[in-house]
């Protein structure tokens, strides 16, 4: 068996510099993948009336900075702040927090939109702030849904604890189907 070559002794050779590294990349997810055994789940991490949720990956389409310009739109609840034309398309802004009756929330540097991945309903969703993407075993997911202080249990699937913390998972499929939001 011949000793493993050093980058170092590789920076003259490029090809196999780069054989090299592929080999150590796939020996490491190899090792990670054994040590875990456990399959991967990845959310985005945000914060919402000073509680901290997730939303599946798959659920949320993109999060983007509060769009300049947002047309009320005349009988729409209180809770739609109106639509943005988001790059040539008509994007209802709906204020989570005030959907969920937890007060309005006042846009600020964090503040973001995340749209709802949804082939029906469009929906941007503005909350407090976006952290970026949590990756958790899915052993660490329990079907229980924590407690909070918005009440909005209804639209839980779950949480996954770690540690000390309780990051509960917001499902934005359920909220977006859900006939109170429909009834916009």
């Amino acid at each position: 068996m011949s000793p493993t070559p050093t980058l170092r002794s590789l920076r003259d050779r490029p090809f196999e510099l780069l054989v090299e590294l592929e080999r150590r990349a796939r020996a490491a997810a190899a090792g990670q993948r054994e040590a875990g055994s456990g399959d991967e789940w990845i959310g985005v991490a945000l914060r919402l009336a000073g509680e901290n949720f997730l939303v599946a990956r798959d659920e949320a389409r993109e999060v983007m900075g509060v769009p300049a310009a947002i047309a009320r739109v005349p009988g729409a609840r209180s809770w739609i702040r109106g639509l943005a034309n988001v790059r040539g398309q008509l994007l209802p802004i709906v204020d989570l927090r005030h959907y969920l009756g937890s007060g309005e929330t006042t846009p600020g540097r964090n503040t973001r939109v995340i749209v709802v991945n949804h082939r029906e309903v469009p929906a941007g969703l503005l909350v407090d702030e976006v952290f970026g993407f949590r990756r958790f075993d899915e052993r660490e997911f329990s079907a229980e849904a924590p407690p909070t202080g918005m009440r909005c249990e209804r639209y839980l699937s779950g949480a996954f604890r770690r540690g000390g913390e309780v990051w509960p998972v917001l499902s934005l499929k359920t909220l977006v189907e859900s006939p109170a939001f429909q009834q916009a």
